[in-house]
């Protein structure tokens, strides 16, 4: 288990910036979605984290993937290559989905051969598809409300609802497949009503392309959005998987396949980052202090992903609201304004945050030429 000691043990064997990946707890987040979601198969979002080592503790618990570029799909498809053809393409076809709803021409050429699940939302798309990959089954994402999201994505993927069976219609007109539906209500979103909404909608739209004639449809991915414990405002996860049981048990009859695409629930918990403190100053009445990662770094997500990581004190001591700063030499490595830390550290003194393992790291550059922090992975 991952500890103040034991982090601490870590930074003083390898040096900082460091990020600690703890792999038993991916094993307890991907059982515990398991657990109370059982109807749902988790295909973890891999651009969450992908690191092959997180990839690879997923794959052995017997995880499905979300890739939505080819570097991506290429690190889940390195522990399945050596399959003979016939149990490799099946694997593919069961446990990986290309939920990008827009891909190049040249991704779609070399995804053709392994006859993959994709995903969809306008005309041109289907256009693509079936010049460079017709070998491929087609899952339409629909635009649903993502009220509360911390991250909103329907202003940029997602058909509308009054289009989603013209759609569909268009695709089997081309001599494609559409195998189902998806939508995603948003990344942590904490408005669990988002996923009632989305679950009705798409019921309806099942109907409606049945009513109008097409019925091949038995797969419906509801995406991710699963929330993170980040702090105690977000309520236990078995309180939103009671709610989408109930919803999937009273709209989607047992003979349609659902699946999943979470992604932050998966590794924000598993993440950590110590820091070390390089420069101090008092600016304006208010201390400051510098460390040797920031939001080019592991921090990346206080710009990219509208998230807060708390900075905490390995020594004890009286505390002051603090600036914290990152490394470059750019005004935008503002890992905090306000961070409750003792007043008294020292230069070289550490850091650490928890519950970083979401899109952070794997957002990382080498901007100014500062590096990313290095990667430790505990209990693999």
């Amino acid at each position: 288990m991952i500890n103040r000691r034991l982090l601490k043990k870590l930074a003083e064997q390898n040096g900082t910036p460091l990020f600690v990946v703890d792999h038993d707890q991916l094993r307890r987040n991907y059982s515990q979605f398991k657990r109370y979601l059982p109807r749902v198969q988790a295909y973890y979002a891999v651009k969450a984290n992908s690191d092959p080592a997180i990839v690879k503790t997923f794959y052995e618990a017997g995880a499905s993937f979300d890739v939505a570029s080819m570097p991506e799909f290429r690190i889940v498809y390195e522990y399945i290559k050596d399959m003979p053809d016939k149990e490799r393409q099946a694997w593919i076809w069961d446990k990986i989905i290309y939920a990008n709803p827009t891909k190049a021409e040249a991704t779609l050429q070399e995804l053709n051969q392994y006859k993959p699940l994709v995903t969809y939302d306008n005309y041109e798309e289907i256009k693509k598809i079936k010049r460079h990959a017709p070998l491929a089954g087609l899952a339409l994402r629909i635009k649903v409300p993502n009220t509360g999201a911390m991250v909103e994505l329907s202003s940029k993927f997602g058909a509308a609802p009054g289009e989603a069976v013209d759609l569909i219609l268009a695709a089997d007109k081309a001599g494609l497949v559409v195998e189902g539906l998806s939508f995603h209500v948003g990344s942590q979103t904490t408005n669990f009503q988002n996923y009632v909404a989305a679950l009705e909608l798409a019921a309806n739209l099942f109907k409606e392309a049945k009513d109008r004639g097409y019925t091949k449809m038995n797969l419906l991915d509801i995406g991710g959005g699963f929330p993170a414990p980040y702090d105690d405002s977000v309520k236990p996860f078995r309180n939103l998987a009671a709610l989408i049981n109930r919803e999937l048990g009273r709209l989607f009859p047992k003979n349609i396949q659902i699946l999943a695409e979470p992604g932050r629930f998966m590794v924000a918990t598993a993440g950590y980052a110590v820091s070390k403190i390089l420069g101090k100053a008092v600016r304006d009445g208010k201390l400051c202090y510098y460390i040797d990662d920031g939001v080019y770094h592991t921090f990346s997500g206080v710009i990219f992903d509208h998230c807060h990581y708390h900075l905490k004190a390995f020594k004890r001591g009286p505390t002051q609201i603090c600036s914290v700063f990152g490394p470059t030499c750019d005004a935008l490595d503002v890992v905090s304004m306000a961070e409750q830390l003792p007043s008294d550290l020292k230069l070289g003194d550490l850091l650490y945050s928890e519950n970083i393992g979401a899109y952070s790291h794997a957002s990382s550059t080498w901007f100014n030429g500062f590096a990313p922090a290095k990667v430790v992975h505990v209990n693999q």
